[in-house]
């Protein structure tokens, strides 16, 4: 059987890369906290989320008790596949789950750098560390719904040249209890602050700005008369300075950023 690694920091999107990943290397089998997911569907093991604490679901996620590790193990001998991805935080910890499930030595390593952007990595930890959400790469019918204060809700659908590949369930684990909540007077706080500092912007009006997750925004603004200067290339440089700033206060830069010119003054 042919091994790969796939390992990165808790929070970097590897869950949410594996299905594209396995797609792009003809990979048939994924081991992802403690389950066993062959061609996008989940085949036997119990996910690490749904433990009540960090220590247990570390456990869980390298197969330390025999039953779980022996039930995977057995799926994997039956299921006849060639190819199987192993994700973890480390290659070490990678390795160890390849002992452990006694697969074999790891062929190809990959790091999440390889496979995501930054912008995209910044993104998912953005999302994990302010709403506590993480991602199962299988269907939203095939996570367990009976667990106490569990927030399950169906996560996106995985396409590669139109063609759909997987879907994925996004998941709240009891044992993720840290959060950083960030108000929404806080980022308007910080954007009036930057549009209120241009030297081209007279009066600005927020229009609209999304918080939820990634957060977005639509502005109008009203400039400054008279106007000597290349607009578009202003507007760009003021909106690469808001991109900027909330990097800089949020380590996130906006889904996106309309500004919409008003008039002059």
């Amino acid at each position: 059987m042919k091994i790969y690694s796939l390992s990165g920091a808790s929070g970097t999107g590897k869950s949410t890369s594996a299905l594209e990943l396995a797609y792009l290397h003809n990979i048939e089998g994924i081991i992802d906290d403690g389950i066993l997911i062959i061609h996008g569907e989940k085949c036997a093991g119990t996910s690490a989320k749904f433990e009540k604490n960090a220590f247990t679901a570390v456990r869980r996620a390298i197969f330390l008790e025999d039953a779980h590790r022996n039930e995977v193990k057995s799926a994997i001998e039956q299921s006849n596949i060639h190819s199987l991805l192993i994700i973890g935080t480390s290659d070490k910890m990678t390795k160890k789950i390849a002992a452990r499930l006694d697969v074999g030595t790891i062929d190809t390593f990959i790091y999440v750098e390889d496979v995501r952007t930054q912008k995209e990595i910044r993104q998912a930890q953005f999302i994990r560390q302010t709403q506590g959400k993480h991602v199962m790469p299988i269907p939203h019918a095939q996570v367990e719904q009976n667990f106490f204060k569990r927030i399950i809700q169906k996560g996106r659908d995985i396409f590669l040249n139109k063609k759909k590949i997987g879907e994925t369930t996004i998941v709240q684990p009891d044992f993720h209890k840290e959060r950083i909540e960030i108000a929404r007077a806080v980022y308007v706080a910080v954007l009036h602050q930057i549009l209120s500092e241009s030297d081209i912007v007279a009066k600005f009006e927020i229009m609209h700005l999304a918080t939820e997750a990634i957060p977005q925004m639509q502005i109008a603004v009203y400039l400054h008369a008279p106007i000597s200067y290349d607009v578009i290339m202003h507007l760009t440089l003021l909106q690469k300075e808001i991109s900027h700033q909330f990097l800089l206060h949020f380590g996130i830069e906006p889904e996106f950023i309309h500004l919409q010119v008003r008039g002059i003054k």
